[in-house]
């Protein structure tokens, strides 16, 4: 199976998730997913994927100046953002478990 198309369909709450715990501007978030486990995450996917969260009203952006070149955009969770990670949590987890109770038996050969 190809691991981007399951990519695809979780880097919302990925993001979310990383955001939940500290704001990050967009380098930062795909740095932090790479280093999460998920290596082939593209900086394209997850830049949009934070513009698109952030025009859905999911998520706050306030910019900072860097030391190291242009100012940067950070990006943090709102309380629509939130709710949003608690709902896909839940789905998230509902999921993995029926996928989980499918494939046990194969797992036990």
């Amino acid at each position: 199976m190809d691991g981007s198309q399951l990519l695809k369909g979780v880097l919302d709450v990925a993001v979310l998730a990383v955001l939940n715990e500290r704001d990050s501007y967009g380098y930062d978030v795909v740095r932090r997913l790479r280093e999460a486990g998920l290596e082939d995450v593209g900086d394209a996917s997850v830049y949009g994927t934070l513009r698109r969260l952030f025009k859905a009203g999911a998520l706050t952006s306030y910019v900072v100046p860097s030391d190291e070149g242009p100012y940067r955009k950070y990006y943090g969770l709102n309380d629509n953002g939130r709710d949003l990670l608690a709902t896909s949590a839940k789905t998230w987890s509902a999921f993995a478990e029926t996928m989980d109770h499918l494939l046990k038996e194969l797992r036990a050969r």
